[in-house]
């Protein structure tokens, strides 16, 4: 093997099976590379199963569902924040068709390919993928009609900031949605508080998420109301995330060919194990806020 290979291998071993070793997000990314689940794209994310059989169309139905949520359409300014490789801001442009999607992602490997992805998709005029921060966003205040973050926010760090920064950037009335993962309240059955223990820390140690963002639906709620948005809804899709994800990836298990030969050994466990007891710590939602169309920046 070659020192670049040889290094990468070492890197993955330790990221997989040390317990005490975690990466910063643009590391996980980097290491992860293009490994997608999906066949036709470079989708990262989990997917929305409700009425889908695969995981390319899962994938897809997930950005759609965010974007339907938002209202978004013809005249938006849409600012993604965690575009990853720009597969659902192409979407997204073709299907919602908003006047202008702007992009924010800090992983630099992820945005040259993103914006490789956007040119060849004939689409570099309506979207616009720039290297930046979610909580300090390079973009100007009340610019923006949609703020979306699909399966980052929990990476963030903190949440909190971001929430800050997406209404600041909106304009009165604007709207924020995020598919996000949050942990699941605590069972009072103690081996399945065990359970959601492992299954939470083992997903937050390898995929950088704070503690600092470890907290409930209720909690989300009030810090979004506490950074001034309203009529906020937050509903809990876990039902239609984790058990599809898992009997699918059980049934055909073709992707584990795709993965690094450790990361193989990995899923084989995972798919081996039941759905209930690899997602026991994990809700997955959808939110829903927005900015008040009476408010006026100082």
């Amino acid at each position: 093997m070659s020192e670049n290979t040889t290094d990468r291998f070492f890197r993955y071993l330790n990221w997989l099976f040390n317990p005490f070793h975690g990466l910063k997000t643009t590391e996980v990314y980097d290491l992860i590379g293009t490994s997608s689940l999906t066949e036709n794209a470079l989708y990262l994310n989990l997917g929305y199963w409700r009425d889908v059989d695969t995981i390319d169309e899962a994938s897809e139905e997930l950005p759609l569902l965010v974007a339907k949520r938002g209202g978004m359409g013809p005249g938006d300014t849409v600012l993604d924040c965690g575009y990853g490789y720009g597969d659902q801001d192409i979407l997204w442009a073709r299907n919602m068709k908003p006047e202008k999607i702007i992009g924010l992602n800090i992983t630099n490997s992820q945005v040259k390919r993103a914006r490789m992805n956007v040119a060849d998709a004939g689409l570099g005029k309506s979207i616009d993928l720039r290297e930046g921060s979610a909580t300090e966003m390079p973009i100007e205040n009340e610019s923006v009609d949609l703020v979306v973050s699909v399966e980052s926010a929990f990476h963030y760090r903190t949440r909190e900031d971001f929430f800050k920064e997406a209404f600041r950037v909106l304009r009165p009335g604007g709207r924020l949605v995020t598919a996000d993962i949050l942990p699941m309240k605590k069972s009072d059955n103690l081996f399945r508080r065990m359970e959601q223990w492992i299954s939470w820390n083992l997903v937050a140690g390898k995929f950088n998420i704070p503690h600092e963002n470890y907290y409930l639906i209720p909690s989300y709620t009030n810090k979004l109301s506490k950074a001034g948005f309203v009529n906020i809804d937050i509903k809990s899709i876990r039902d239609d995330v984790y058990l599809p994800l898992h009997e699918y990836l059980s049934r055909t298990r073709t992707f584990v060919g795709k993965l690094h030969p450790l990361a193989k050994i990995l899923a084989q466990l995972t798919l081996n194990r039941s759905a209930e007891s690899v997602y026991a710590g994990l809700d997955y939602i959808l939110s829903y806020s927005e900015k008040p169309d009476a408010y006026r920046s100082m």
